[in-house]
Formats: C-alpha cells, sequence, structure tokens
C-alpha cells in the first residue's frame, strides 16, 4: 500500500516527491500551517529547499522496496498455495498476510523516510542536520531508544498494511476477472494497468486515515520533542484541532501516485510471470466454471488472480 500502499508499488523519483508531499501535509501544524494543499507545498519546497528538497530520504525507500516487492509477492503466491482454493476471500487473507509480514522492513523503512522528509523543513540549507542519511537516521534512533524507536510506528503501520494489502490483492482479484485478462486479448496490458492502479486507489482510500496517524507518530520526537504518548492520544489531539478532515490530509497526491504506480508494478509482475511460465499455459483471470475443480485452477492460474 503502501505502503502499498505506504510501501505499496515501486519507487521512482517521481513518485517519490509525492511521498514528500504527503509526509509534509499529514504532519504540519494546523496552527502555523506551512502549506495550503499540494500544489503549494510543491511550490514551497522547490523556493524554500531547491529541488532536492523533493528528494529528501529517497535513500530509504530504494534500499527496501525491493525486499519488500519480493516478501509481498513471495508470500501471497505461497499464501494462496496454502489456502489451495482461489476465492475472493482467501485472495484478501493472502494479501493480509504479505501486507503483515513486510511491515518488519516497511516501519523503520517509513521511519527513516519520514525523519529524513521532516528535516530542513524550509530551509534552503539546513543549518543542523540531525541525521547524514536514512542508515545514520536509523541508527542514532536505535542508540537513543533501541529497537523499541526503530519500530516507532509499528502497531500503526500493521493496521494499516494488514488489511491494506487484503483489499489490494482482492480488488485485483475482482476487476481482473470482471473485466477478462486472456493472454490473446489484444487489451490485455491496458486492462492490467487499469485494474492495478485502481487496486492502489481502493487499497489506500481503505486505510488512509490509520496512515495519517502513523505518519504523525513516526515525525513526533524531531527535535527531541514529544507530542503524542499512545495511538490513542495521537487519534484524540488530531481530531480536537482538526475535526474529521484530518484523515484526508495529504490524500490527492497519494492518489496522484497510486494509480501509475500500481499499474505498473501488477502489470510488469503479471506479465513477467506469464512469459516466465511459459505461454502455453491455461487462460487467466477467467471465472470459475460451474462444477470445476477449484485446486486445479489455482495450480493452473499463471497471471493476475494468483501471482
Amino acid at each position: 500500500m503502501g505502503g502499498l500502499v505506504g510501501c505499496q508499488g515501486s519507487i521512482r523519483p517521481l513518485t517519490f516527491v509525492v511521498f514528500v508531499l504527503q509526509v509534509r501535509l499529514q504532519v504540519q501544524n494546523v496552527d502555523k500551517p506551512l502549506y495550503r494543499g499540494t500544489y503549494h507545498c510543491f511550490q514551497s519546497i522547490i523556493r524554500q529547499e531547491s529541488m532536492f528538497g523533493l528528494y529528501k530520504g529517497i535513500g530509504s525507500p530504494m534500499m527496501g522496496l525491493t525486499f519488500i516487492n519480493a516478501i509481498v509477492f513471495g508470500v501471497q503466491g505461497n499464501a494462496m498455495r496454502y489456502l489451495g482454493q482461489d476465492t475472493p476471500m482467501n485472495q484478501f487473507l493472502a494479501g493480509a498476510a504479505a501486507g503483515a509480514i513486510q511491515c518488519v522492513i516497511c516501519c523503520p523503512m517509513e521511519l527513516a523516510k519520514t525523519r529524513m522528509q521532516m528535516q530542513g523543513t524550509g530551509e534552503k540549507k539546513s543549518k543542523r542536520k540531525l541525521y547524514k542519511n536514512s542508515l545514520d537516521c536509523l541508527a542514532r534512533i536505535y542508540k537513543r531508544e533501541g529497537l523499541l524507536g526503530v519500530n516507532r510506528g509499528m502497531v500503526t503501520t500493521l493496521i494499516r498494511e494488514t488489511p491494506g494489502f487484503g483489499v489490494y490483492f482482492l480488488a485485483y482479484d475482482v476487476l481482473t476477472r470482471s473485466i477478462g485478462c486472456e493472454p490473446n486479448d489484444p487489451f490485455m496490458i491496458p486492462k492490467l494497468l487499469f485494474a492495478g492502479g485502481m487496486s492502489g486507489i481502493v487499497s489506500w482510500l481503505s486505510t488512509y486515515p490509520v496512515d495519517v496517524i502513523k505518519s504523525r507518530l513516526q515525525a513526533d520526537g524531531v527535535g527531541g520533542v514529544y507530542q503524542y504518548s499512545s495511538i490513542a492520544d495521537c487519534v484524540r489531539q488530531s481530531v480536537r484541532r482538526e475535526g474529521l478532515r484530518v484523515f484526508t490530509r495529504g490524500l490527492t497526491s497519494t492518489l496522484l501516485r497510486a494509480f501509475p504506480v500500481n499499474a505498473a508494478t501488477f502489470a510488469t509482475v503479471t506479465l513477467v510471470l506469464m512469459y516466465a511460465r511459459g505461454a502455453e499455459e491455461p487462460k487467466e483471470c477467467e471465472s470459475a466454471t460451474p462444477g470445476g475443480d477449484r485446486h486445479t485452477q489455482l495450480q493452473q492460474q499463471t497471471q493476475a488472480s494468483s501471482l
């Protein structure tokens, strides 16, 4: 999601810019807001911090997202084989299992990303850099706070990623079955791109409020000042000061990133698996025939519904 969803999808320079905008909008002080919206945030960062300000913290996702994608698709595929039947519920359960397991890497990675992105806000040249890079950020946090500090936001990450990835794979399975994605279809690639992009959007919409709280908890403590004592306290304070709209802060930039990133990710994985397993495999994305052997069909599937 996402990141998934948060960590969902692959990292590209242009889409990483949206990560920065998302975090800045989610955690800005409502009493003294720096940004009026997504475009104003983009303009302000370039004007105040130069183009380099849009790429703060890029090292952390570049290190971690390859492993995250490998874990997510590997766990999801193995979970589907273990569950035996290719049903919408099993797609959700397999995706949820994948989302929960990848949190081990996702949470520290997003912590470093968030801290790096908040460093030197509004300054072209930071007067005092707390962290040199993402690894230095995690090392310093570990030195001060131990493993608990490195895993700050783990509970909210689990709450976001577990159902988020479940919805992610469920939506992709339902969409590919609905629109038809047979290998001989001349529009197969556009259909896969559409299904992947929409799956990313649906997944983010289902868990975005949790992502806002996660970002605030992970940004809390920058500069040694802590605002929140717990998840409930963060929710309580945020709603009291900003109302329910707090849960949509940065949503526009997130959805702008979600469609192209997840469209490319799902289409690429599906096509690679299809060609790797051979062009003579049975058709994919078709609903089961009445009375058919669901277990046999699951083993035969090669593309979208069982990655």
